[in-house]
């Protein structure tokens, strides 16, 4: 079942791919594409995380580092959701995890140039200024933040679907967004939960 989840996920990637020369055709800047696979965390650990679950699975990110990201709010869709990924600096990238889950990887995905007059529009351009040791912030609905602290930065294939997978013994996030000039890789930011604070 999850061989089939992820082939799906692939393939609806891949639709993203397509969506991304049609910005281009209709005179706004190109757009990047963004990577798909869900995943579930285990039975037990869905039951305990949904006691300490905010009802309101709303996620606001924070990135001192970033222009543009300051508590922005980040819809949890699909990664070929084109009008959330207009209309927003970026997405939770649906199936992957949340985080006051344990060993979660939330997955936020965002437009490196993104569409003029929009959220997008320059989102996570200046993303590739993230170094080890920066801060990630995400707010939850109650107002819970969680601090993150940036470990690692590299690039992958958009096909490279294992970055949006947990990583054991960790709670991270991990930002993604499309490599200059020609958006054919994918700009990875993880970084680990530090600190929680109400």
């Amino acid at each position: 079942m999850r061989n089939l989840l992820l082939v799906t996920m692939a393939l609806a990637m891949f639709v993203a791919l397509a969506a991304c020369g049609g910005s281009e055709d209709q005179g706004q800047a190109p757009s990047d594409d963004d990577v798909q696979a869900p995943t579930a965390p285990a039975s037990t650990q869905k039951q305990d995380n949904q006691a300490k679950a905010p009802a309101d699975k709303t996620l606001k990110l924070s990135v001192p580092k970033m222009e543009r990201i300051q508590e922005d709010t980040v819809p949890t869709t699909a990664g070929d959701n084109e009008d959330a990924l207009r209309d927003y600096i970026g997405i939770h990238l649906e199936g992957t995890g949340y985080p006051w889950e344990d060993e979660a990887n939330v997955y936020i995905a965002g437009h490196r140039l993104g569409y003029p007059g929009t959220e997008s529009f320059l989102a996570f351009y200046d993303m590739d200024n993230l170094q080890e040791g920066d801060q990630v912030t995400i707010s939850d609905a109650n107002g819970k933040q969680y601090v993150y602290e940036v470990f690692k930065t590299f690039v992958v294939a958009p096909t490279d679907l294992y970055v949006t997978e947990p990583i054991e013994g960790r709670n991270v996030v991990t930002l993604q967004t499309c490599t200059l000039p020609d958006y054919a890789d994918r700009l990875i930011v993880q970084a680990e939960l530090k600190d929680t604070q109400a």
